[in-house]
């Protein structure tokens, strides 16, 4: 079945998207050995080492991406984001190939492609690097079967939407707001084909590992998302319009206004109109939700790529060219500065008011060391019964990762699962607590404060001002005791 009314799409700038593609694999790669592990990558190699079908937190992709690339480039920052860095790199001819099927020429398909470069989590191995990724190729998928008005397109829309959420649950809003306005925008043609419950029979069985594994625990990560939100709801609602504008930078937004204008009113590419609403809904979801800002930023990829055309377009005179030109060079820059580690380590806390996560990649060996030196305090005799508990994931896989030695736990996520001490420890108990009362200490014995952790320039993240407390072993077993460790 094929469409006619929809045009032909225009002809591929595969030659200058393929070279932005690899310009940004190689700066990604370039910046990949830049200030050092961030905590969620501490813990995503860890938990590459305990094989599982899901996380309290997370489905097994992106710890199973962990152990792959630690096994093939090595067990270092540069190694552990090659393939982040390769993914990264394949969402611009994605895009691209977007805007090409929204009517887009050569000239907007290359806008498209370095607007791409912006929106980008590549740095980093982090679950929203592929969670975009996977958006996109199911949006392309999507917009492709409503061009050619072909339901056979449900097979790989299913395939790839099984796949994403083996890496994160939260590809289910992209789903859910297709699936409320697919039927009420259209077109609907697509709707009456037995190919659409081949794709979605499929999406369930590429699913099932991580859907079976979440039934049979009990939906652990619907409690941490709603321990998340509870904490960090009210801000992230509040937040979550300017940190879009800062996301996007002062191209993109015009850009994305553009697209959505373009898919609702252009009656050219009224097969794609139901990304309009689906945006709209999406952001509704995510604020009522608490979710975070960047959960949408693969529909303000869609958005974007819708807009390249009509911006090529107004961008006809000199004038407006170079006003295209310079917002171009000004994003790029600006977001290079917010999301990569271009600043030297000291000016990080320049950005990391609005880019927390690069402060979250400073000063790890530092703090495993100051943890070290307190260790080698605890005479020979008690080393041998002594534990280390950590208050969060990124102490502990920093300890595990910079001095292997210490035994070390934690009660936070899925760390837990990979306790509790041997009852055997039942010496002295080095516990890393936070400036706040955790209660942590309330579980162990009587505490006292060996050294206060200052990281590099006192940087504003959670280790900076972190205790590290040598305390009497809990006055029960560690089985007993344990399952009070346990925390989101």
């Amino acid at each position: 079945m094929t469409s006619t009314t929809a045009e032909v799409p225009q002809r591929p700038a595969t030659v200058s998207v393929a070279g932005i593609a690899v310009l940004l694999v190689v700066v990604l790669l370039a910046l990949s050995g830049r200030y050092g592990y961030h905590r969620d990558e501490l813990y995503f190699r860890v938990a590459g080492q305990h094989p599982a079908w899901g996380y309290v937190d997370q489905p097994f992709m992106t710890p199973m991406l962990a152990r792959v690339g630690i096994a093939v480039f090595g067990d270092s920052p540069p190694g552990l984001r090659v393939l982040p860095a390769l993914l990264a790199g394949s969402t611009v001819p994605i895009v691209a190939l977007l805007a090409r099927e929204l009517r887009a020429g050569p000239p907007a398909q290359v806008l498209a492609a370095v607007s791409a470069m912006v929106l980008q989590g590549g740095h980093m191995l982090s679950t929203p690097t592929t969670d975009v990724l996977t958006w996109l190729v199911i949006s392309l998928l999507v917009v492709r079967m409503l061009r050619c008005a072909e339901p056979r397109w449900w097979v790989p829309i299913g395939l790839v939407s099984g796949l994403a959420v083996d890496n994160k649950l939260t590809v289910g809003i992209l789903l859910g707001a297709i699936t409320v306005t697919l039927p009420v925008v259209g077109p609907r043609v697509v709707l009456r084909s037995w190919w659409l419950p081949v794709g979605a029979v499929l999406a369930v069985l590429v699913a099932l590992p991580t859907i079976g594994w979440q039934v049979v625990h009990d939906f652990p990560q619907g409690r941490v998302a709603s321990s998340i939100a509870g904490d960090d709801g009210f801000t992230d609602r509040v937040l979550f319009v300017p940190m879009q504008l800062v996301l996007l930078g002062p191209l993109i937004v015009p850009l994305c206004v553009a697209g959505w204008c373009a898919l609702w009113h252009d009656s050219r590419i009224r097969y794609a109109r139901l990304f309009a609403p689906a945006y709209l809904l999406a952001a509704v979801v995510v604020i009522v939700a608490g979710g975070k800002f960047y959960y949408t930023a693969g529909l303000l990829l869609v958005l974007m790529a819708a807009g390249a055309q009509p911006v090529v377009e107004w961008a006809r005179t000199p004038t407006r060219r170079r006003l295209l030109v310079a917002g171009s060079i000004v994003t790029v820059v600006s977001n290079a500065v917010i999301a990569l580690p271009v600043l030297p380590v000291g000016l990080v806390g320049i950005v990391n008011p609005v880019n927390k996560e690069q402060g979250e990649q400073v000063a790890w060996p530092e703090f495993a060391a100051a943890v070290d030196s307190v260790w080698s305090a605890i005479p020979a005799d008690q080393r041998e019964r002594a534990v280390v508990v950590t208050a969060n994931y990124g102490e502990a896989g920093a300890i595990e990762r910079f001095d292997s030695g210490l035994p070390v736990y934690s009660g936070h996520m899925s760390y837990y699962d990979w306790g509790p001490p041997p009852d055997a420890r039942t010496g002295p108990v080095l516990l890393i607590d936070h400036l706040g009362d955790t209660g942590l200490r309330d579980l162990v014995g009587s505490c006292s404060l060996a050294v206060r952790f200052r990281n590099h320039e006192h940087l504003d993240n959670d280790e900076d001002g972190v205790g590290i407390w040598r305390c009497d072993p809990p006055h029960e077993p560690w089985s007993q005791v344990w399952p009070r460790f346990r925390h989101t």
